[in-house]
């Protein structure tokens, strides 16, 4: 099958720590310079107009995304929700709170790559269903990368409630429910 792809990375810079038991090095505060990577196509595929000529203007594509990658991802700390500095950030520090990724359980790339590419679908749903992802790929560092094709859904792990219900399916900026659980 035939496919124009809009493919664009965008790099920012991120701190987490594993606490599950999969390294010791991770569980101690660390950080990487990441690159995030988004392959997009038309929904509806359809023979180029001869004047224009593309699917949607690149500059439209990206924004909102690239938006969230460098105003809420960059920077920010990725903790898990059962993560007991969660709740030291909230006693001492909470006006941080804003600044760190809460995900369920530890934030590994490979959950890291399923969350943002649902982040990535609430986006292109919000803005008309023009363009859907076929593809996000995460590189930790220049030796390990995650690369998720299809959909995030059959590995984002299993939540009580409904799936709208959390950050990584809103078409919003925000990346925890920390302040809406207050």
């Amino acid at each position: 099958m035939s496919a124009l792809e809009l493919s664009f990375t965008r790099r920012f810079s991120m701190g987490h720590r594993l606490i599950a038991g999969s390294s010791e090095r991770c569980a101690i505060p660390h950080g990487h310079n990441e690159f995030v990577t988004v392959t997009l196509q038309a929904r509806t595929p359809s023979r180029l107009d001869g004047a224009r000529n593309m699917v949607v203007p690149f500059a439209e594509a990206k924004a909102r995304w690239h938006d969230f990658i460098d105003t809420r991802l960059d920077h920010a700390f990725q903790i898990s929700s059962s993560d007991p500095l969660l709740g030291w950030f909230l006693a001492n520090e909470p006006a941080r709170v804003d600044r760190i990724v809460v995900t369920p359980g530890d934030p590994t790339t490979e959950l890291m790559a399923a969350l943002l590419y649902a982040k990535l679908k609430a986006f292109l749903r919000a803005e008309g269903d023009v363009l859907c992802c076929t593809s996000l790929t995460l590189e930790e560092t220049p030796t390990n990368t995650v690369r998720l094709t299809g959909a995030p859904d059959p590995f984002l792990p299993l939540m009580e409630g409904e799936a709208t219900d959390y950050w990584w399916h809103r078409a919003d900026p925000t990346i925890s429910d920390v302040r809406a659980a207050l």
